[in-house]
């Protein structure tokens, strides 16, 4: 269900073409990179936290690992990552498949500075057998983000 819904948000911005039905499963940074044959660090996995009734969605490079005192400054609270049946709650997604497209009211998408290095990154499409091939400003565009943030630490620029 979450692909279809993936599939016709992505279409309002003209970027449905850029969605890929993956028969390898791509549910974490290594076997999306292996079934997309690209680099770790090019993929945009989507973090999802705790935020009141709702979630923020930290969109970061695969190599990119969220440091706790950088997101309690931006965010004023610590990072508590949703668990089990709240991430498919508070997002719209299932585990493996948490995109920032198509998501649930109350769930904010950030966009971390990590991904600034690269043309083009692979965020998921809603399941995990899914990714969608955009350039950073199709991603800025189609996740309609709320701002850019350094919440994350561990990267190689």
């Amino acid at each position: 269900m979450a692909e279809m819904e993936v599939r016709a948000y992505l279409k309002q911005f003209g970027l449905e073409d850029r969605y890929m039905d993956l028969a390898e499963n791509s549910a974490t940074v290594e076997l999306a990179a292996q079934a997309l044959g690209c680099a770790p660090e090019r993929i945009a996995k989507t973090l999802a936290f705790r935020r009141g009734d709702g979630a923020a969605l930290i969109v970061a490079a695969g190599d990119a690992r969220v440091d706790n005192a950088k997101f309690r400054a931006y965010f004023g609270e610590r990072a508590r990552m949703l668990q089990g049946d709240e991430v498919l709650r508070r997002t719209g997604h299932a585990p493996g498949g948490v995109c920032p497209f198509a998501v649930c009211p109350g769930a904010q998408v950030y966009l971390d500075v990590s991904l600034r290095r690269f043309e083009t990154v692979y965020p998921a499409g809603g399941n995990a057998h899914s990714a969608v091939r955009l350039s950073i400003d199709e991603l800025e565009r189609a996740s309609q983000f709320n701002d850019w943030v350094d919440v994350c630490g561990g990267y190689t620029s």
